[in-house]
């Protein structure tokens, strides 16, 4: 599962996760997996991983602009894969024409997905 995507149901929002399943030397992420979620965590806090973070930002922030969306959360994640655990990137997109208590749109979730999928891409998470 290199991206999941839960869209609320009971709200315009959706949150993705960008598991990263290969090492990524630009970052200084050379290791991608541990069998323990806590030896995560000493990858999320990391100055590469942060360098990552603020990649992503400016790639969703032009991915947004435009489109509808609003980014509420964007932060690090521990991704379980089968047996081991992999440092993944976790953000929340808002519909901003969304009313509270409604789905997001179905446009809004392909929407969704497409800025997931090249943002995966971009970065080169898996």
């Amino acid at each position: 599962m290199a991206i999941k995507v839960s869209p609320d149901a009971n709200e315009p929002t959706a949150a993705v996760e960008l598991m990263i399943s290969r090492p990524l030397p630009d970052y200084d992420l050379e290791e991608t997996e541990a069998r323990v979620p806590r030896d995560i965590d000493g990858v999320l806090v990391t100055q590469g991983f942060k360098d990552l973070i603020d990649d992503a930002r400016g790639i969703l922030d032009g991915a947004v602009a435009g489109k509808g969306l609003e980014i509420t959360q964007l932060t690090g994640a521990i991704c379980p894969d089968g047996n081991i655990f992999r440092p993944g990137i976790w953000f929340v997109l808002r519909e901003a024409t969304g009313r509270a208590g409604q789905a997001m749109s179905a446009e809004a979730r392909t929407r969704v997905a497409a800025i997931a999928e090249d943002l995966r891409t971009r970065l080169a998470l898996s």
